[in-house]
C-alpha cells in the first residue's frame, strides 16, 4: 500500500569533500544492527550512505579477527561506496587505523568515507573519556581529527557528536569549529546531551545553531521516525542531510520513503503484513548467508518485535518467531499470520531503545582541564571486536 502526500521541492545532494551522497541520507552505525545484511537490505530500498557498525581503532590496529571481519565491505559496497565509523581516543592509533583502511584496504576496498565517533553515550565508553565525553578535551579532539584527516588524504573524514556531556558542559560548537579547522568534511549532531541517552525528545535547535557557526556540512540526527520528519528537520535547521538510526529498525523501507521525499515525491510506503513478512524473510536470508542459517536466524530474532510493532499478531506466534532457528520455520510461522494493513497508529512514534536520563560516567578529574591533550588512560581497552 502506498500513501500519497503533498509533493515537495527536491533537495540537493550532500557533498562530503568529493563524495556526493544523493539523497542526503546516512544510516547511523548501530551495534549489532548495521551489519552487512542490514546495510544490504536498506540499500535495496533506497540510495544514500550506509555506515558499518562502530569499529574500535585499537582492535583494528591489532588486527583483531572479529574486527577485521566486521570491517569487510560487501561487493555492492565496494562498487557503490563503503563507509566506516571508527572509535578511538589516541591520535596515533586513530591515524594508524585510517592508514590501514585507506592504504592497505583491510576492508577489501578503499572506503569512500570515514566517520569518527564522538557521540556514544554508553557508560562503558564515557567513563574512559571516549565517545561523547571526549569533545570536552578540545586539544585531544583536534589532535585526533587532524591525525585521521592526514592519514585519510583524499577520503573524506567526518565526525559525529552530541550537544555536550550535559546542560552545564556543552561541547558541540567547539567540536564543529575544531572539525572544520582540522579538515573534516562534515559533522553530524545528535540533538541530545550524553546524560539524556535516548530519553525525551531530541532538541533540533542546536543543529540550526551549528549550521550557522560552521561552513562544512552539518547533518542532523535524532527522532527522525518518518521521511517527513527528515524534511522538517532540514527545513527547521538548514542542515545538509540527515542521519537515520532507530527510525529504521524493523522498517528498512524508510530509506525508500526518504529517497522519495528528498526527490520531492509524495509517495510513502505503508506495506501490508504480507509485504512486511517478505522483508523479514529477506533479512533473515541475508543474515544466514553471512553467518550460517542457525546463527543468522538467531541474530534475526531481535528484529521480530520491531517489524511486527503495531500489527495484530498473537502472543504465541510472536514468542515462536522470537525463538526461530531456521528459515523454513520462519517462513512457516509468517505464513500463519493473516494479512492486514500497516498499523498507521505507530507512525511517528519512537522505535528501539529508550532510557531515562542519568549522570554521565567520566574519568576522575576529566572536567578539570579542557586543554589537556593526553589520551585517557585505559580508554582503548575495548578490543573485543568493534
Amino acid at each position: 500500500m502506498t500513501a500519497t502526500l503533498e509533493p515537495t521541492t527536491a533537495l540537493p545532494p550532500l557533498w562530503l569533500g568529493p563524495l556526493a551522497v544523493d539523497p542526503a541520507v546516512v544510516l547511523a552505525p548501530m551495534a549489532g544492527i548495521t551489519n552487512p545484511a542490514f546495510r544490504t537490505l536498506c540499500r535495496e530500498f533506497g540510495a544514500g550512505l550506509y555506515v558499518c557498525e562502530m569499529i574500535t581503532t585499537r582492535a583494528l590496529v591489532e588486527r583483531n579477527a572479529k574486527t577485521l571481519q566486521m570491517v569487510r565491505a560487501t561487493p555492492e559496497e565496494a562498487a557503490a561506496g563503503f563507509s566506516v565509523q571508527l572509535y578511538g581516543v589516541d591520535p596515533a592509533t586513530v591515524g594508524r587505523a585510517v592508514e590501514m583502511l585507506v592504504d592497505e584496504e583491510v576492508a577489501g576496498t578503499r572506503p569512500a568515507h570515514i566517520d569518527l565517533n564522538f557521540g556514544c553515550p554508553v557508560p562503558k565508553v564515557t567513563r574512559k573519556g571516549g565517545g561523547s565525553a571526549l569533545p570536552w578535551r578540545r586539544r585531544l579532539l583536534a589532535d585526533i581529527v587532524r591525525s585521521a584527516v592526514a592519514a585519510a588524504r583524499d577520503v573524506p573524514v567526518t565526525i559525529k557528536t552530541r550537544i555536550g556531556i550535559d546542560a552545564e558542559h556543552v561541547t558541540y560548537l567547539d567540536a564543529g569549529r575544531i572539525a572544520q579547522d582540522e579538515g573534516a568534511a562534515g559533522i553530524t549532531l545528535h540533538g541530545r546531551t550524553a546524560d539524556q541517552l535516548y530519553s525525551g525528545t531530541a532538541d533540533w535547535a542546536p543543529i540550526a545553531r551549528l549550521v550557522e557557526a560552521v561552513d562544512i556540512p552539518v547533518l542532523g540526527n535524532g527522532d527522525v521516525w518518518e521521511a517527513d520528519d527528515a524534511l522538517r528537520l532540514v527545513a527547521e535547521t538548514g542542515c545538509a542531510g540527515v542521519v537515520i538510526g532507530r527510525g529504521c529498525l524493523g522498517r528498512p523501507w524508510l530509506f525508500g520513503d526518504l529517497a522519495a521525499a528528498f526527490a520531492g515525491s509524495p509517495r510513502r510506503e505503508l506495506p501490508t503484513l504480507r509485504e512486511v513478512a517478505a522483508v523479514m524473510l529477506r533479512h533473515a536470508e541475508l543474515l544466514s548467508a553471512e553467518e550460517g542459517e542457525l546463527h543468522g536466524c538467531t541474530d534475526f530474532r531481535k528484529h521480530v518485535a520491531w517489524y511486527l510493532k503495531g500489527f495484530a499478531v498473537g502472543s504465541d506466534v510472536r514468542r515462536a518467531l522470537a525463538m526461530v532457528s531456521s528459515l523454513d520455520e520462519l517462513a512457516g510461522l509468517l505464513a500463519q499470520i493473516a494479512d492486514q494493513p500497516y498499523p498507521t497508529v505507530v507512525l511517528g512514534g519512537p522505535r528501539g531503545r529508550t532510557s531515562q536520563p542519568r549522570p554521565v560516567a567520566l574519568p576522575e578529574g576529566w572536567l578539570a582541564d579542557r586543554d589537556d591533550p593526553r589520551p585517557p588512560a585505559g580508554a582503548e581497552l575495548l578490543v573485543g571486536g568493534g
